[in-house]
């Protein structure tokens, strides 16, 4: 084939259908779909600069009750008021060898074949990204700035290039404290409460996480709970998407095939999000000849972004939670 044609049908593809192609992307994550493909929470769309900028957001200012001849502090509350997390950058490949062309002879098939190349890169770009939000590692790891880094309690470990003591206020605490509750056990509702609570940043809306990420074991073992206790409801957005989830005293429980076993994630999606470089969303190359090897061509779809936080301690997980 072409180039020209092999750009015209992949034109074609990503234009019809009414976006299921550009779909597959977030079919097989819920935190993917949820945060990133529906925008919701922290949301940016960077257009360059060595690190990713994220300003912090703290409990609280500096402030209180004063009289008249009492001076006003006007410092601000940390040293630090930002945090700057590393790019990161994922890929997905589609090669068409000149052999598969003759094989697959005819319009129809070959505008199969090259469909079918296009969706398996947009499905292994999405799949490495979507095991990567669990990820580890620290701020300098090739992999996305993960969920397990970001509640790690190694104070040591650099989470967007702030370690946990670094930052210290006037009382002690620590603001941008990594939190996960190792009691584990078998999950039940007070075990749910009792984690989100770690998490709480203040009373009242938006003080506790609003999501929660888990294992299919252990959001059966908590639907089955709420079902016989008729004390669910569903949202209409994520069912839509086709995510098992439930919603709990208002928090959405979802399953995510990534999320590491006997775990689960409460994030707060005020203080939790993406940042998506302005050319790196998916963004697809045109199609190339092959300079060695075979012949035939190449295509590749790009991602460059990382996953972002301004309050650390407004999220946790929980580890070693088992269903009996």
């Amino acid at each position: 084939m072409i180039l020209e044609e092999l750009n015209e049908i992949t034109n074609d593809y990503f234009l019809l259908d009414g976006g299921k192609a550009t779909d597959i992307y977030f079919q097989s994550s819920f935190l993917m779909q949820h945060y990133m493909q529906k925008q919701r929470g922290l949301w940016e769309r960077p257009s360059g600069g060595k690190y990713i900028r994220v300003p912090l957001e703290y409990d609280e200012s500096e402030g209180g009750a004063y009289t008249r001849n009492d001076p006003l502090s006007t410092d601000d509350r940390e040293i630090i008021d930002a945090a700057y997390f590393e790019w990161k950058h994922y890929y997905g490949n589609a090669t068409v060898y000149r052999t598969d062309g003759l094989m697959n002879a005819g319009a129809y098939a070959e505008v199969q074949l090259v469909t079918a190349k296009v969706a398996n890169a947009q499905k292994t770009a999405r799949n490495h990204l979507a095991k990567n939000i669990y990820a580890s590692g620290g701020d300098s790891d090739r992999h996305l700035t993960g969920l397990l880094t970001m509640t790690s309690e190694t104070t040591t470990t650099k989470y967007g290039t702030i370690a946990e003591d670094d930052l210290v206020s006037r009382d002690g605490t620590k603001p941008w404290e990594g939190k996960t509750n190792t009691t584990g056990g078998v999950i039940s509702l007070d075990i749910i409460r009792t984690i989100r609570s770690g998490a709480k940043i203040h009373d009242g809306m938006d003080g506790k996480p609003d999501t929660m990420v888990t294992t299919e074991t252990l959001w059966n073992k908590i639907a089955s709970i709420l079902q016989t206790q008729q004390r669910f409801v569903r949202d209409a957005d994520t069912a839509k998407a086709g995510f098992q989830h439930l919603v709990f005293e208002g928090m959405i429980v979802a399953v995510d095939d990534f999320c590491p076993s006997t775990y689960a994630f409460l994030l707060n999606s005020h203080h939790f999000g993406w940042a998506v470089h302005s050319k790196g969303y998916f963004a697809r190359t045109s199609w190339t000849d092959l300079t060695a090897g075979p012949a035939g061509q190449y295509m590749r779809i790009y991602w460059d972004g990382n996953m972002i936080c301004n309050n650390r301690k407004a999220h946790t997980a929980a580890s070693g939670l088992t269903a009996a």
